[in-house]
This record gives structure tokens, C-alpha cells and sequence, in this order.
């Protein structure tokens, strides 16, 4: 059989392929981790192609809103819509011309037109060839609302936010403190590492770190979170693997130092998987005493033992229960970490800037509240709650913990300043950080002690 009439394989890359079926799954709901996932199942991709389809992921979903701004400049009929295909190959074209350094143009375009050949069709790929270009020779044809007129959609189409997100934080903080936040967030989050002290020792993991000609900083208040400033997880099989260290911001270890456990002491970790908050509490508690782990999922609760097995703890009992429903003892230290919306942590989470709404809040806040009630419940006299957050709204945190403390007389609110640099304490004695103020996660927590009887 003659093979003259066939068509030559179309090239494309792989792991750009990959990208845009995964901002498509994203766009269709999936998180991104999961899309991820996804779309690299069966694909033996390299650490350093996974490494770049991550970029690609993360960097396009934070930025979906700018991206199609500027996009729409460059179309013909820019109220349009585009198939979703077509629209993520643009967004991710778009992404490596205006937020890579190290991709050159050309590649960023031809790639582009490479991937809607084999994706779309002929016609789109022309499209796409056409828009690329364009906006290469002509980047001034970008325009945004003046911030005088509209502050609310300059920042949101800008700094790529929803207008709910953007109009709470200006209402919270102000114009340039919103924008000083909204900036801190886009770019590409780097990784921190909690030591394990049952394993290792910061100066030993700091060491190995350097001889991996990888560069980074002790944690600012908590010494034993290393920040690394590379991708991925660099030296995994060394730290990782090996228990010696856990990644957990260091934002998210404020609230265990808060709870302050002791050795010996019973501790309880309401809502506790993955485990990064029992495993550090346990690792405070120098392996003696009690952690009870409760979560409602077998699967997730299986993760906290995991973990705990690797880094050596032999203290954390897992609890399969609804922490509503759970109401077994008193304890010395209670740790709730409730649903939230998790608008702190927006940097590393990239899809949650368009999967929460302004609803979400007034409907966690009732959870919130039902939560911080039952939880007192297990707190034994002269014992202390945390109540902690990784959120940076204002109804979620003191909101909650002023309303609790008008309904609970048997509780007072504790300063986190015995524990903290005064810049980490709000003039209640909450302890809060920022990206913007601290260089962490947006994070919250309150220390409520229960009165002696």
C-alpha cells in the first residue's frame, strides 16, 4: 500500500499538551492538583518536565483573568466565547510570553500554533499563529479601566482576582495595601521544610541543602522551618522520604507553638489530616503523651499515620469521627483548624481564587461557629483551644473568636505576644501574618484558655 498520501506526524510538546488538559479540567472543576494527576497518568515525564507542566498549570490558573484580558485586545470579535481548547492554548501562550524568563518568544508562539494543529484545527492554529504575533509587535494595545474609576475591576482584571476577593481586601486594608497583597501572591510559591527534631537537626538539614548547591533561609520566627528557594521538592529522597523533614509552612506551625504542648500532656487534633499540626504538636511533646487525630475520613486519616510513621512518632492515635460528633474526655490542648475559605495560602493554592465565592464565607462562618462550640466542650479546665485559620477574612477568624468568647464565660483570650515578635499580634493578641508583612502564608490564630473551676 502506497504511504506517499499520508500526512506526516504533527509535532507538538508533550508536556504544554498536558498543560492545556489540565486548565481545561480545571476550568471544568477539577482542582489542580487532581488535573494534574490526570493528565499525567501514564506519561513518563522527566522531574524537570513535571517541574515546567506545574509552572505552566499554576502560573496560567492564577492569571486566567489577566490572561483573558489581554487576550480579548488581540481578537477580532473579542465578546466571542472560544472553545475551551482553543481559549487555554492562548491563555497558556499568552502566560510563557508575559510571565517566563527563560522561554524564548519565538518557541513560546510556535509551540502554541504547534499544540492548536494537533488540538483544534488548521483554521484556530492560524488564529492563534495571528493573536501570539500580534500582541508581540503590538503590546500596547492592552488598556485597563483607570484604578480611580473602578479599583475593584483595575485590580481584578490586573492582579487576576475575582471582584469579591478584591472589593473584601480594600475594605479590610486599603488601596495600597490590597494591591501590596494581591502583587505578593501571583508569584510562584517557593517551599518550606519543618525539621523533624525525633530525625534530625536544622543545622544538619541546612548542611545537606548546601552541599545540593541549594539556596535558602531559616524560618523568621519558628527556627526549625528551613524556606527553600528552588522547585519541586528538592533533595526528597534525602529529607523527605527519610522523615527528616515535613513540608508545612511556617505560618502553620504559629498555631501549635500557640497551643504550646507539653510532654505528657493529652492533646487533640480535631480536624487532623493531613497531619502536619499533630505531627509538629507530637514532635514538641518530645514523643510523650497522646495526640488524638480526629477526622471523618478513613482515607485521609491513613495519611496522618503514614506520615507519622515516617517521622518517627509513635504518639498520635487516629480517630475515624465527625468532629461534631466526637465527644470522648477532656483534653489539655485542643487544636481546631476548621473548613475555611483558605484565602491565606492563595499563592500555592492556584485554582481557589476562582472556586470560592462571596457565599462561601457566610457559609463557613456558620460552620465555624458550630465547631469552635462543640470543641470547648473538650477542653478541660485551666486547659487552652486553638482556634486557627488559613484564611485572612476578617468574618472567619476574629469574628468567630469574639463571638465565642460573649457566648463562653468560662473562656479568656490569651496574647499570643508570650510567644511571638509583636509583629505577628493584633491589639486583641490574635496572631496574624501576611505574604506582605511577614513573607508567609496568610494565617490566624487564637489562644482561649479555659477558666479553673
Amino acid at each position: 500500500m502506497s504511504t506517499q498520501n499520508k500526512a506526516a506526524p504533527q509535532k507538538f510538546d508533550p508536556v504544554r499538551a498536558a498543560a492545556v488538559e489540565a486548565l481545561v479540567l480545571i476550568e471544568q472543576g477539577e482542582q489542580t492538583d487532581m488535573a494534574v494527576h490526570h493528565v499525567t497518568q501514564g506519561r513518563e515525564f522527566r522531574p524537570l518536565d513535571r517541574r515546567f507542566l506545574l509552572q505552566l498549570v499554576n502560573g496560567a490558573t492564577k492569571m486566567r483573568r489577566r490572561l483573558d484580558h489581554e487576550i480579548k485586545f488581540y481578537l477580532s470579535r473579542p465578546a466571542a466565547e472560544l472553545p475551551l481548547k482553543l481559549s487555554n492554548i492562548l491563555r497558556l501562550g499568552f502566560y510563557q510570553l508575559r510571565y517566563t524568563d527563560r522561554i524564548p518568544a519565538a518557541a513560546a508562539v510556535s509551540e502554541s500554533v504547534n499544540l492548536a494543529n494537533v488540538m483544534t484545527d488548521r483554521s484556530r492554529a492560524s488564529l492563534v499563529n495571528a493573536v501570539l504575533r500580534t500582541s508581540l509587535r503590538e503590546p500596547d494595545k492592552v488598556k485597563y479601566v483607570s484604578a480611580d474609576d473602578d479599583p475593584v475591576k483595575y485590580l481584578g482584571d490586573y492582579y487576576s482576582y475575582p471582584d469579591h476577593f478584591v472589593a473584601h481586601c480594600l475594605r479590610e486594608f486599603g488601596y495600597e495595601q490590597t494591591e501590596k497583597l494581591l502583587k505578593a501572591y501571583n508569584p510562584a510559591p517557593r517551599v518550606t521544610y519543618r525539621v523533624n527534631y525525633l530525625r534530625s537537626k536544622p543545622d544538619e538539614v541546612a548542611r545537606l541543602l548546601q552541599e545540593g548547591g541549594i539556596e535558602f533561609s531559616f524560618g523568621k520566627y519558628l527556627p526549625e522551618f528551613i524556606h527553600v528557594d528552588a522547585s519541586g521538592l528538592p533533595l526528597e529522597a534525602e529529607l523527605i522520604k527519610t522523615g527528616k523533614v515535613f513540608v508545612q509552612d511556617e505560618s502553620a506551625g504559629l498555631a501549635v507553638r500557640l497551643l504550646n504542648p507539653r510532654p505528657d500532656h493529652h492533646v487533640i487534633d480535631l480536624t487532623s489530616a493531613p497531619g502536619g499540626k499533630a505531627t509538629y504538636a507530637a514532635i514538641r511533646m518530645r514523643n510523650r503523651g497522646r495526640v488524638t487525630a480526629v477526622d471523618k475520613s478513613h482515607s485521609r486519616l491513613e495519611v496522618v499515620v503514614r506520615n507519622a510513621r515516617r517521622l518517627g512518632i509513635k504518639i498520635i492515635a487516629p480517630v475515624a469521627s465527625d468532629m461534631l460528633e466526637f465527644a470522648s474526655g477532656s483534653y489539655d490542648r485542643v487544636l481546631l483548624d476548621p473548613p475555611c475559605t483558605g484565602w491565606g495560602t492563595a499563592g500555592k493554592n492556584s485554582d481557589l481564587r476562582w472556586t470560592k465565592t462571596a457565599d462561601d464565607i457566610k457559609n463557613l462562618v456558620r460552620i465555624q461557629t458550630r465547631m469552635i462550640n462543640h470543641a470547648a466542650g473538650l477542653v478541660k479546665p485551666g486547659g487552652v483551644m486553638v482556634y486557627s485559620t488559613c484564611t485572612i477574612i476578617r468574618d472567619e477568624n476574629d469574628q468567630v473568636v469574639e463571638e465565642f468568647l460573649l457566648r463562653h464565660d468560662d473562656f479568656e483570650l490569651e496574647s499570643g505576644a508570650q510567644f511571638f515578635h509583636s509583629e505577628l499580634i493584633s491589639e486583641r493578641g490574635f496572631v496574624k501574618t501576611y505574604p506582605t508583612i511577614n513573607g508567609l502564608d496568610g494565617s490566624f490564630c487564637a489562644r482561649l484558655k479555659r477558666k479553673p473551676n
